[in-house]
């Protein structure tokens, strides 16, 4: 039986990522994948989606190129999905191939398979063609990620009912699309769809879409997206899908009121689950409930010795969080310290306009007595965003009123993606509104919009 310093289950960006870094560390490092590296993120999630959002806006900046003196000929605007798709796959292709060069680094030895705990230092590879591998390690990373939910509900399962990971299978543009859920994933094709020139409606069952963000930003995002068509439906829970016809009718009630949807597809969003079947925890003792993988501040589960990262452990959905998880797992096994932040992760929402938050909400600050001090700096007001015919949109910087210092930042608008790690940074630095309005930013920039008045 091969033996490693360390073992990691899945290769998704928190395992490949945890292995690159490791074995630069001087481990021995074995991971272990039954699909193509780069997990959901790459193969199903952020990479794929984004390149949906990105015709999308282009598709969205020639529908108003008049504006900006630019002729088309009529009728020339149209988008083939197809096309769309095959370049999707070709930019999955190359990350792809760029992690398998990863993966191939000296210290890395990657096997292909279902990797399943046979014992606390033991890990069983089971190959598509019935061959079975046995290797060890004192130290082994769970990092299997997640799996879209589909609630239990009356014709969740006919056909034109389809999860996230469906979408990229897609071949023409549905006329009209229900979105269960008004969380990241559903906003986010709800208007890539929209702007493809499909009819949207979103469902979500909370008050507000995106419920985890800043209430007052997302509301702001609603109402945008409202503006270019899409219609939303909150505090609305689904009751069931039937198939009348050509067409899917989705039965939801809103405040004790029955109302439905005609669709000629239904994506549920409504978020994902950690994948913890077939992988062997109860074998080993490891303590998890439905949200996922129970882990300590180093992300080491309730056996010694292993560790679980990324959505398995169910504490933040997010690539990136994923990856530095896996980093403060392997410094917790060399016996480092690190300064790690796990409370300053910044998200993005890749709408139009996108959203962007890093550190706290307006009512996080309320819910412990303090009056949050509140700046907003719109983006019509900036030289910048009126180059670019992006006026839509705000900076929303939060400060603690005991002495201005920054503690939350939320950005509706053009590159919010982007902007909001000048905020991480921030924030990190305990800066305050005083400190912020002497940094001195390029002009004409977006990143003026943080010089608070």
């Amino acid at each position: 039986m091969e033996t490693f310093d360390l073992i990691i289950i899945g290769a998704g960006p928190g395992g490949y990522e945890t292995a690159v870094y490791a074995a630069h560390q001087g481990l021995s490092v074995a991971i272990v994948e039954e699909g193509r590296a780069g997990g959901t993120c790459l193969q199903r999630g952020c990479i794929p989606t984004k390149c949906l959002a990105h015709t999308a806006e282009m598709l969205d900046e020639m529908r108003h190129a008049a504006t900006l003196g630019i002729t088309l000929p009529e009728g020339t605007l149209g988008i083939d999905l197809n096309q769309v798709m095959a370049r999707t796959r070709g930019v999955i292709d190359t990350l792809t191939a760029g992690i398998d060069g990863l993966l191939s680094r000296p210290g890395i030895t990657r096997l292909s398979g279902h990797g399943s705990l046979s014992a606390t230092d033991t890990v069983c590879v089971s190959t598509a063609d019935g061959q079975t591998q046995t290797i060890s390690a004192p130290h082994i990373i769970i990092a299997t990620g997640s799996r879209p939910r589909v609630p239990a509900i009356v014709g969740a399962d006919l056909p034109g009912v389809v999860t996230s990971d469906d979408m990229f299978r897609l071949t023409s543009v549905p006329l009209r699309l229900c979105v269960v859920g008004g969380g990241v994933i559903g906003l986010e094709f709800a208007g890539i769809f929209a702007s493809f020139g499909s009819a949207v409606s979103v469902v979500e069952f909370c008050k507000e879409v995106v419920p985890n963000l800043d209430r007052d930003m997302a509301k702001r995002l609603r109402t945008a997206m409202k503006k270019r068509g899409i219609n939303f439906a909150t505090e609305s829970a689904v009751k069931g899908i039937v198939q009348k016809g050509d067409e899917l009718v989705v039965t939801y009630e809103k405040k004790g009121k029955s109302a439905e949807v005609a669709a000629d597809l239904v994506l549920m969003a409504v978020g994902r689950g950690p994948h913890l079947e077939g992988i062997g925890l109860e074998t080993v003792g490891i303590d998890f409930t439905p949200r996922g993988i129970t882990v300590d501040a180093n992300m080491q589960t309730s056996v010694a010795g292993l560790y679980a990262i990324g959505d398995v452990n169910g504490l933040c959905q997010l690539a990136h969080a994923a990856s530095f998880q896996g980093r403060r797992a392997v410094n917790h096994i060399l016996g480092r310290n690190d300064e790690i932040d796990f409370t300053l992760i910044p998200s993005a929402v890749y709408t139009v306009p996108s959203l962007a938050s890093v550190g706290v909400r307006e009512e996080d600050l309320e819910a412990t007595g303090q009056e949050p001090v509140i700046v907003r700096k719109l983006y019509r007001a900036n030289g910048r965003a009126l180059t670019m015919g992006a006026e839509e949109g705000c900076i929303k910087l939060i400060a603690r009123p005991s002495d201005g210092r920054i503690v939350g930042v939320h950005i509706l608008g053009a590159s919010a993606s982007e902007l909001i790690h000048e905020a991480a940074v921030l924030i990190r630095q305990g800066a305050t509104l005083a400190q912020l309005r002497d940094i001195i930013h390029a002009h004409p920039t977006l990143s003026e919009l943080y010089l608070a008045d």
